[in-house]
């Protein structure tokens, strides 16, 4: 589950990350009053306007823009708001913004980079800063791997104070933005733990002319198996965001990643799930999707995983351990989906 940034921000707050101030908005006119209150509260004079889609690369969509009036910002928010948004992540067919972020603009003097996220091969949590902020994290690590510092963390001990200095070294830090840093660092990490996230992400951390530091921008994505713990963020989940078909595979209790190939999986287990991708791509074809009905699977969620793969034009393969499930219960579910949807399946 991804929290929209200025949930982020606000998580972050909570862990004494510094964030400048800022105000969701949903109307033209609440963007309007936002910035009247950063105004008179804050003293801003530099406003930035950020649509809140769940993808990167808003900037270069023209999802992110920089006001230096009350009224730019009202033109702004009225471009943005309702604005099919594209960027690299969102594919072609774009994302609907409903909402937008207006904050206090920032003086940057420098662009750094901070991440926590999962190292599933190591079985630690691992942590990233880099020079390079404000560009994917990706990009950094393809093209000047050197520039990323990385350390991993034991879960059992949690972050020590030698990995904060060690990570505030490698940004360049001295005097009170070094100090500041290393207590930011503590921060974000304690929010990635306590929180269950598989991500946790300040990109871009910037450094003021006067050496202070800030978060401008914020990115959380939380562990979907987790969220049990955490009824408060569970609530935050905006499925405008969320594909619908994996929505509604999730209200029948159904594991359903949506992937763009031609062949529907259903499988139960992952296990079995994940060698039956491997067998299709060997046979030359390519997974549609990421579908496990689990081995307690009913008639009622059977059903629910057949009609759901035929929405996506797809051929279907199925496969499954007969030991886990009946193959009389996936007949039946079969006969009651061919027989509603007709030529579909």
């Amino acid at each position: 589950m991804k929290l929209h940034e200025y949930q982020a921000k606000d998580l972050f707050r909570e862990y004494g990350v510094p964030v400048p101030q800022g105000i969701v908005a949903e109307t033209v006119d609440d963007a309007v009053d936002a910035a009247r209150q950063l105004k008179a509260k804050e003293d801003a004079t530099l406003f930035v306007v950020k649509a809140q889609i769940h993808a990167g690369g808003r900037g270069k969509g023209g999802g992110v823009k920089l006001a230096h009036s009350i009224g730019e910002v009202r033109d702004h928010a009225d471009d943005i708001l309702g604005m099919n948004l594209v960027t690299h992540q969102t594919g072609a067919e774009g994302q609907k913004v409903r909402k937008i972020l207006v904050t206090k603009g920032v003086d940057i003097a420098q662009e750094y980079y901070l991440g926590v996220t999962l190292d599933r091969e190591k079985s630690m949590n691992a942590i990233m800063v880099s020079t390079e902020g404000g560009v994917d994290i990706e990009t950094v690590a393809e093209e000047s791997p050197e520039k990323i510092e990385k350390v991993w963390v034991d879960p059992s001990i949690g972050l020590r104070p030698f990995q904060a200095r060690q990570l505030a070294f490698a940004m360049g830090l001295e005097g009170d933005a070094f100090e500041q840093a290393m207590s930011l660092i503590q921060g974000l990490y304690e929010a990635f733990e306590e929180t269950d996230s598989t991500l946790a992400e300040i990109n871009p951390l910037v450094e003021t002319p006067s050496g202070d530091l800030a978060a401008v921008d914020a990115k959380v994505n939380l562990d979907d198996n987790a969220l049990f713990r955490h009824p408060d963020l569970e609530e935050k989940r905006d499925l405008h965001e969320e594909d619908p078909v994996e929505v509604e595979a999730g209200e029948h209790g159904l594991s359903y990643i949506k992937l763009d190939g031609n062949v529907g999986c259903m499988v139960n287990g992952a296990g079995l799930a994940m060698a039956t991708m491997d067998i299709i791509k060997l046979a030359g074809g390519d997974p549609a999707n990421f579908l496990d009905v689990g081995g307690a699977a009913s008639a009622e969620t059977v059903e629910a995983g057949l009609r759901i793969i035929p929405e996506e034009g797809k051929q279907l393969l199925d496969e499954s351990d007969i030991s886990l499930r009946s193959a009389v219960l996936l007949k039946d579910a079969a006969d009651e989906v061919t027989e509603a949807l007709g030529e579909r399946v």
